[in-house]
């Protein structure tokens, strides 16, 4: 695979990212939207320096569960025959991404129950947070909620792992991260302006994106681990 080839998907994968993250806009605020401006209610946020701090630990959290998932990715096809184990992660990736789109459309044979961290353990951190001030609380809520379980995050973390570097994996979550921004910066002015519907609309544009990507990514592994076990016999 030559360098302008790679360059080509690497692009091709941050964009995908950052549009599941835009038109996740509606999950984001199904999901995240009350619990968000209610925080921010408690915290009795003044300024700009809270929502900057908010949503710059939520993003960070993204971009570090991506340099994770890829430096894991590494290990792993690095333990064996590399070109054939980077081909068959690839495709266990893609089918993984696949699966969680389709249980974000609401038509996968099992729900998506993983999440980074325990919900009830995260959502007691998020209370106790609103006790340490405007902007350290603000810091520590946005790390919090960066860690919540939600599928399109679980779907592109897994696309992660196969990520040509580390450098590359949290580039695509920080992709990710920057998509979601429009929509969790105005959660307090949005939630409940969105009637279901829309956001129903938009879940579904977003989780098409997790498919494609999840395809690309299957598509790619399919191609290389062919290559790959023409070259090592």
């Amino acid at each position: 695979m030559d360098h302008s080839h790679h360059h080509a998907i690497a692009e091709f994968s941050y964009w995908l990212a950052f549009m599941t993250g835009l038109l996740g806009s509606g999950h984001c605020l199904g999901m995240c939207g009350g619990l968000v401006s209610g925080f921010f209610m408690k915290l009795g946020a003044k300024g700009v320096w809270p929502y900057l701090a908010y949503h710059s630990a939520r993003v960070g959290i993204y971009t570090m569960v991506g340099v994770i998932a890829a430096a894991i990715g590494a290990v792993l096809v690095s333990t064996g025959q590399f070109g054939k184990l980077q081909g068959v992660l690839q495709i266990v990736a893609g089918i993984v991404v696949i699966l969680l789109g389709l249980d974000l459309l609401g038509v996968s044979p099992f729900r998506n129950r993983l999440g980074f961290a325990p919900i009830a353990w995260l959502r007691k951190q998020f209370t106790l947070a609103v006790q340490k001030g405007p902007v350290v609380g603000a810091l520590i809520g946005g790390a919090i909620n960066g860690l919540m379980p939600c599928s399109m995050t679980m779907a592109m973390a897994v696309k992660a792992t196969t990520a040509p570097s580390i450098l590359e994996g949290g580039l695509l979550m920080l992709a990710f991260g920057a998509g979601t921004l429009p929509s969790m910066l105005s959660a307090s002015f949005l939630f409940g302006k969105l009637g279901p519907k829309l956001r129903g609309w938009l879940l579904k544009g977003a989780a098409l994106f997790v498919i494609a990507l999840g395809v690309s990514t299957l598509w790619q592994g399919i191609r290389f681990y062919g290559v790959m076990r023409n070259l090592l016999g």
